[in-house]
């Protein structure tokens, strides 16, 4: 499992042999069931995982009961909940498994230590960070500014993979549009497609 992890290091941080082998030293692999619950609202997330295998969400419940995805990751994407993770304050999320999926862990003290020991490991985790802060900006203008049709065909081509693999009912949460609109999207772009 830590390999996939390791070719990831290499491609997007130029990680040395050594420098891999600090990081598998420390690394925490774990299996997680579908539907199974990594973080629950309440508890600190005090891991940042690496999805090797699978699909997973975090999510916020709103007083009605009614579930807001923030994000899904899939293979090759990080999870937490970094704000929580970040400040040691309990964490308003949950964040569980859409599939059978395998992740690597790195718990906080970890995480501090390879940064601090690391330069590439810490310089490839600051670009990421600002390409993740960029593509959250990106969202909030996204769902504040344009319809709903151009959020799912803007869905489906950044992310073909995973829109097959995850119910619609998650897509519509993450698009902040109803499942029946969603459904309606759907069907115009299907439409559309058969008259061209």
């Amino acid at each position: 499992m830590f390999e996939t992890l390791a070719i990831y290091l290499v491609e997007k941080g130029a990680l040395t042999q050594s420098e891999l082998e600090l990081i598998e030293q420390v690394s925490v692999l774990k299996k997680v069931r579908k539907n199974q619950l990594l973080l629950e609202e309440g508890k600190f997330s005090n891991f940042i995982g690496f999805v090797a295998k699978g699909s997973f969400r975090l999510f916020r419940t709103a007083e009605n009961g009614q579930e807001h995805i923030m994000k899904f990751a899939i293979e090759n994407w990080w999870i937490s909940d970094f704000t929580s993770f970040m400040s040691g304050e309990p964490s308003n999320c949950y964040i569980d498994a859409l599939e059978n999926s395998e992740l690597i862990l790195f718990s906080r003290e970890n995480w501090d230590h390879l940064l601090a020991t690391i330069p590439n490991f810490k310089r490839m985790i600051d670009r990421l960070t600002a390409k993740n802060f960029e593509a959250h900006q990106n969202r909030i203008f996204s769902n504040i500014s344009e319809p709903a049709e151009i959020r799912y065909d803007n869905f489906v081509k950044k992310y073909p993979t995973l829109y097959n693999r995850i119910p619609l009912y998650m897509i519509a949460s993450f698009l902040g549009i109803k499942r029946e609109t969603l459904s309606r999207i759907r069907k115009q772009a299907a439409s559309k497609r058969d008259a061209s």
